[in-house]
């Protein structure tokens, strides 16, 4: 398994676990969401790259680094975001106008 800690949230109570298979197990990782970008951009360099409104209210946001690392946060209507996955290996997929796949 890999460890993923998250220092700056742990004074929140959090921490992040992401285990290699596809699905990541995340425990309650919550907090303001403008300290968890915040923290995603300081401490790991990621910045958005996707984003989608999920259940009504709630925004689901893709985070990545130029090293690979994502993060994906769900923010409520009362601006509280969670960490629901985390991982490494993300690559932008651009889909060329014509190609099926």
């Amino acid at each position: 398994m890999i460890h993923r800690p998250l220092a700056a949230l742990s004074a929140l109570g959090c921490s992040l676990l992401v285990g290699p298979s596809a699905f990541a197990q995340v425990q309650a990782s919550c907090g303001p969401r403008s300290e968890i970008v915040k923290l995603l951009s300081d401490q790991y360099k990621e910045n958005p790259v996707g984003i989608g409104l999920a259940q009504p209210g709630q925004v689901l946001e893709v985070f990545a680094s130029q090293a690979g690392t994502w993060t994906m946060v769900m923010t409520m209507p009362d601006g509280k975001a969670c960490l629901i996955a985390a991982g490494n290996n993300w690559e932008m997929v651009t889909k060329v106008k014509g190609d099926p796949a």
